[in-house]
């Protein structure tokens, strides 16, 4: 098992080419299965997700290989199987978006409950219900959810009790191939949900309010293949903001998108930083200060992402003053906490919080991952720690988000490597 080792004390410094983002790549992806000729996707991260996405299209008997450069083409006019086992689903959350597009598309599907990170209960009711209420009938039996329609789908109007991207993404790539307009209100905002509307669009689908809280989806007969590049992954330019803050330091992103991170960048300058922004980039200078905590509460977009919210736990503890984070996304999503406390954070859990009281002096130890964003925060806390080294176990979790980090890392001036075992 992989781990990574890290002497911190060194200041960020540099230029950071940003990935794909794996959020909009993995819903792209499966997109493909609804279009009848090849789809080719550019800016697609090589992570362990993305792979499990191109494993689990092959074993639905499509034809899916990476390119050069980024590039993944995908033909699924010889899909002869709809079944995702729980072998693949298992391993990710994400899996259970073939459900959407099996069901429209071949009229039956049955996917494996999913897995992925441990962060807190994510049930699938909401994907499950508002297929019901297009026409499917769906049963949860030993583990698969069973699910089949006579026909097309209908159109329908689907109100979602609670904001969810995954139930919006798989209800809108169901209803895109269905009979009539289905209308998706309270659905989730976040960018990934515009760029898989976008290239839905690009196939010949008619998506029209994505970014909104309410979408509509006009079916149509059939779509076609489509050349599509997936957006910047805002989560990863966020951590690597927050890494240079916590150290200090100067670092530009390229190849990113601004207009995803306005909630981030908003909480870096009450920090201190100094960021600048431009059409594809994104550049943040300390000039070598101490960051300032800051109160933060995670809310779905356009509030401030869960997904960066381990990050500024770590930068909280180094900053000076204290500070409390609230989480209401996840309810266990301060797995991270109890490793940082290994380093030297004082930080204090309280129901859904993490109090910070400042000033933590870190220092370097073993720790553990325990999902894929707390990686990011013990990564964050071991290139502050100034004394020993820090090594950081797991780190499978961190490869199922995060494309080459510790290569990028090193480019920017830190002492990192990966361990092979």
């Amino acid at each position: 098992m992989d781990k990574l080792l890290i002497r911190g004390g060194r200041p960020l410094s540099g230029d950071v080419e940003i990935s794909g983002a794996k959020n909009a790549a993995l819903p792209i992806l499966l997109a493909s299965l609804l279009a009848d000729t090849p789809c080719r996707f550019s800016n697609v991260p090589e992570l362990r997700d993305v792979n499990t996405s191109l494993a689990l299209l092959n074993q639905l008997g499509a034809k899916a290989k990476r390119l050069s450069d980024g590039c993944v083409e995908i033909d699924a006019s010889c899909v002869n199987n709809q079944v995702a086992s729980y072998e693949l689903v298992k391993t990710m959350r994400a899996s259970v978006l073939v459900l959407g597009p099996l069901l429209a598309k071949f009229g039956e599907a049955t996917v494996s409950l999913p897995g992925g990170c441990a962060i807190g209960a994510r049930p699938v009711n909401l994907h499950l219900s508002g297929m019901e209420q297009m026409g499917a009938e769906i049963s949860v039996e030993g583990g698969y959810i069973k699910a089949q329609v006579k026909g097309r789908l209908k159109g329908c109007h689907i109100f979602m009790d609670m904001v969810s991207v995954g139930a919006t993404e798989n209800l809108m790539m169901a209803a895109v191939l269905a009979e009539g307009v289905t209308v998706i209100e309270n659905a989730a905002r976040e960018p990934e949900i515009v760029d898989l509307a976008n290239c839905l669009n690009a196939m010949g689908a008619k998506v029209t309010g994505a970014g909104t809280p309410k979408v509509s989806i006009k079916g149509v007969a059939s779509l076609k293949g489509c050349d599509y590049q997936v957006l910047p992954d805002r989560i990863e330019t966020g951590t690597f903001l927050v890494a240079a803050a916590a150290t200090r330091g100067h670092i530009r992103c390229l190849h990113a998108a601004p207009e995803t991170l306005d909630a981030v960048i908003d909480k870096l300058r009450k920090m201190g930083a100094e960021v600048a922004t431009g059409p594809d980039w994104i550049e943040l200078n300390m000039h070598g200060k101490q960051a300032k905590a800051v109160n933060i509460s995670t809310d779905p977009h356009p509030g401030f992402p869960t997904d960066m919210q381990a990050q500024f736990v770590a930068l909280n503890a180094i900053a000076s003053g204290a500070a409390t984070v609230t989480e209401t996304i996840f309810e266990n999503r301060f797995m991270h906490v109890p490793e940082l406390h290994r380093m030297g954070a004082e930080i204090e859990l309280r129901g859904n919080s993490a109090v910070t009281n400042g000033d933590s002096k870190l220092k370097g130890a073993p720790v553990m991952a325990t999902d894929l964003r707390a990686s990011a925060s013990l990564i964050i806390a071991a290139l502050v720690a100034s004394e020993c080294e820090t090594t950081i176990d797991r780190i499978y979790h961190l490869d199922r988000g995060y494309e080459k980090i510790e290569e990028k890392l090193s480019r920017l001036g830190a002492d990192i490597k990966r361990i092979k075992e």
